[in-house]
């Protein structure tokens, strides 16, 4: 077996290490690299992490908000730890958070999320888009490392938000109990991570469209002594990456190819407020189950793509997607999509897992959502998890780039071929 052939093979025995007690192995207080495990819900397409908080450790299920400013936990439904505080008010800790304003708590006895005359964070639930002001609190956080035996390591410190039950209701995964951000803020979860490690502020995902295998988030460059990108059959390509007024991550489009024949753009795609350097904005985001596109792009790229499918035959939409087809029968190639992006030689490809859903026994659905008439200085691209999922994308905050490698990207490994729960070493 050659070199990159076996770090592929330690890159995928990710284990937790333990002793014989069943107790985790701790790790050096200096990692280079972290790891979360990463599942999809059923439900909702959404992906959901688990992470170990407080004194004693729960490890409690986190939705994954590319976007988000905090990592939000639900204090309200049980949350005890002996190792929980809350800074004070005007403190520069509340500085460091960018919060500015001073929490109040009417109820007559404290608890984790209700004390006075602490930092006051503004949240939002990303699903519903409502908002709530919380306390700012600090607690132990145990992270699973990637070094010889995939040891655990704390963070003893580590800032988040003590949201409330009612700001983690709606459309949110079955059980979860908060919102991992990975958003390009001073304390999002990622940035949290290196400044307390010193490794670079970089972070991979590798969503998987299984439901019975975790994906994975790394933290950090290095795996083992190899890169991720080592597992590429191809190097990835890479992308500038931005951040918007809304500390939302995007990237720039300059035009869309189905089958490498590029579909016609609307005359809004060229709009001052739309436009981005000779392309238009558009947002990544976890928390959208399937890619957003204005109506004037939808309508185009919609036809584009049927006429590609010209020979399997359309039948009745299924929500909430506007053009499905009946698949019982077919054995045709799905047509590639390809986003090009601001270097032309760069092309995020999206084939056929990505492109279609399987609505129902015998019938696909494109995985695109008709977005409707945006607002002028809306993104005219919200590219959704759907179109994530089984590649591996590294966003490179240091360098601002993201890089991108296609699915199954050695040997036809994926996303899936994750081993969180094994008790053996590696």
């Amino acid at each position: 077996m050659d070199s990159i052939s076996l770090s592929v093979v330690i890159i995928f025995n990710l284990v937790t290490a333990t002793t014989s007690e069943g107790i985790p192995i701790r790790a050096p207080s200096r990692p280079n690299a972290l790891v979360l495990p990463v599942q999809k819900d059923a439900a909702t397409g959404l992906h959901v992490s688990k992470i170990r908080k407080g004194t004693p450790q729960q490890s409690l299920p986190f939705l994954v908000d590319l976007n988000g400013k905090f990592l939000q936990l639900n204090c309200e439904n049980g949350y005890s730890s002996s190792t929980y505080t809350a800074p004070f008010c005007h403190s520069t800790i509340c500085a460091r958070a960018g919060v500015h304003y001073c929490h109040r708590c009417t109820a007559q006895a404290s608890r984790p999320g209700c004390h006075n005359n602490t930092c006051a964070a503004i949240v939002i639930n990303p699903l519903t888009q409502k908002t709530a002001v919380v306390e700012l609190a600090k607690d132990v956080l145990s992270i699973q490392t990637l070094i010889t035996n995939q040891a655990w390591v704390d963070v003893p410190k580590f800032l988040f938000a003590c949201a409330s039950s009612s700001l983690l209701k709606g459309p949110l995964p079955r059980n979860v109990e908060g919102i991992v951000g990975l958003g390009h803020f001073s304390v999002s979860f990622p940035n949290q991570l290196s400044s307390h490690f010193g490794f670079s502020p970089q972070f991979s995902l590798c969503f998987t469209s299984s439901l019975a295998k975790n994906g994975a988030i790394w933290f950090g460059n290095v795996i083992n002594g190899v890169e991720p990108r080592v597992w590429a059959s191809k190097s990835p390509l890479y992308t500038p990456l931005y951040v918007n007024s809304q500390g939302q991550y995007f990237i720039q489009v300059r035009a869309i190819r189905i089958n490498n024949n590029p579909i016609s753009k609307p005359s809004i795609f060229f709009s001052t407020n739309r436009s981005f350097g000779g392309g238009v904005e558009a947002i990544i985001s976890t928390t959208t189950p399937y890619t957003i596109l204005d109506r004037s792009l939808y309508q185009i790229f919609s036809k584009v793509f049927a006429n590609a499918m010209s020979g399997v035959r359309q039948v009745r939409p299924v929500e909430p997607f506007g053009m499905c087809f009946d698949t019982k029968n077919f054995t045709s190639n799905v047509p590639k999509i390809h986003f090009v992006m601001q270097d032309q030689s760069a092309k995020w490809t999206i084939g056929g897992a990505n492109s279609l859903v399987q609505a129902r026994e015998g019938v696909s659905c494109l995985g695109f959502v008709d977005g409707g008439l945006m607002s002028p200085r809306a993104p005219m691209i919200i590219i959704g998890v759907h179109q994530m999922e089984d590649h591996l994308l590294e966003f490179d905050l240091a360098r601002s780039r993201l890089g991108f490698s296609p699915p199954r990207f050695f040997n036809h490994i994926t996303c899936a071929h994750f081993n969180f729960t094994s008790t053996s070493s590696p």
